[in-house]
């Protein structure tokens, strides 16, 4: 990992000596302007608007703009005479529980590793965080941007967020069109409840994937290997209307989905029987019916008279799995005889030197 920052973190007379890593990286597929005309990269210029030329970067400053077209300039050593002593050190100001501290405040993660001879300092202030489940709210300055940061323990490592100020919180009084406080009603809100309690699981965060980057390396080696983009529309939502036949669809689907399908059991073929009258198509039918109920197959095709949909369930081959909810009357659908689509594992992100498809 590459140093971003070296310091050390203080908390009453006790000094850290500590190492920063960035704990996060940007994996976004960067693209470039091109040229459509003969297809080469563009390139920025510095170019001053009054002197009409490029400006090299040692005449280059930096400047505030107090009025519209009126700026006071500063020198690199005034600026560097303002951050010398607040970029050493990262000052403990408290110590906090974590739950107290909106998500709202977080901006980026770091790792801070001992530096010199400060492993045993640095061993000291994370154990005894990890004992007392306090976390430090400090005040770092990272290439002359103050920052608010939570110190804490991730694993066998100290970590630091950056926090925003309280004043570079927005308030929530200025976001537009927010529904004012109102009776909500009591059936749907039980179904919401239910609905989000079925859809509670235990936060796993390697199943989440970044679906837009992966659609986006598919395209880029489809081109690069010189084949024909067909992309289909996105289906569009619909506004839901009826809000409980929403919620009752999505707890239905959330509970017809399977845990584990895993394999279906055989089981004696179902004879089919002929129905001859009235009271022989009744009792074929409550035989088929049975029989889905117990995740039986017919080994032929119905006789005449009892295709009904007890008859399609008893005559599936594929049972649903022990736990699974099936409800009485729905037919299985039948086996296809092809195979599930295998997916193809996802293509490396391509190397930033090949600037002309991805930097």
């Amino acid at each position: 990992m590459h140093t971003v920052w070296k310091g050390a973190i203080s908390f009453g007379l006790v000094h850290v000596p500590v190492k920063m890593f960035s704990a996060t990286e940007d994996k976004d597929v960067s693209l470039r302007y091109i040229h459509k005309a003969c297809g080469s990269p563009l390139s920025y210029v510095r170019k001053c608007p009054v002197c009409d030329k490029e400006v090299a970067w040692e005449e280059i400053g930096k400047g505030y703009e107090y009025e519209k077209g009126k700026f006071v300039i500063f020198e690199k050593d005034e600026l560097d005479a303002l951050t010398e002593e607040s970029t050493k050190n990262i000052t403990i100001l408290d110590f906090v529980d974590l739950k107290e501290i909106d998500p709202i405040y977080f901006q980026k993660t770091y790792y801070l590793s001992p530096d010199q001879a400060g492993a045993g300092a640095y061993r000291l202030l994370m154990e005894a965080m990890r004992q007392t489940g306090k976390i430090g709210v400090a005040k770092i300055s990272i290439r002359s941007k103050s920052s608010l940061a939570a110190i804490r323990v991730l694993e066998n490592c100290l970590s630091i967020e950056t926090m925003f100020y309280p004043d570079e919180i927005r308030p929530v009084s200025q976001v537009p069109s927010l529904p004012e406080a109102g009776v909500v009603n009591d059936k749907e809100l039980d179904m919401a409840k239910l609905l989000i309690s079925q859809l509670s699981t235990p936060f796993e965060p390697e199943k989440y994937t970044d679906d837009y980057r992966n659609r986006m390396l598919d395209l880029i080696s489809s081109k690069v290997a010189g084949e024909e983009i067909r992309i289909a529309p996105a289906r569009q939502e619909t506004n839901v209307i009826d809000l409980m036949a929403a919620l009752q669809a999505s707890i239905e689907a959330v509970q017809h989905i399977p845990s584990d399908p895993g394999s279906p059991a055989p089981s004696p073929a179902a004879k089919p029987r002929k129905a001859a009258g009235g009271r022989k198509k009744s009792a074929g039918r409550a035989a088929g019916a049975a029989a889905a109920a117990k995740g039986g197959a017919g080994a032929g095709e119905p006789a005449a008279g009892t295709a009904g949909p007890a008859a399609k369930a008893a005559g599936a081959e594929d049972a649903p799995a022990a736990g699974s909810a099936v409800p009485a009357g729905v037919a299985l659908p039948p086996e296809t005889s092809s195979p599930a689509p295998v997916i193809s594992p996802k293509p490396k992100r391509r190397s930033a030197k090949n600037k002309q498809t991805v930097s």
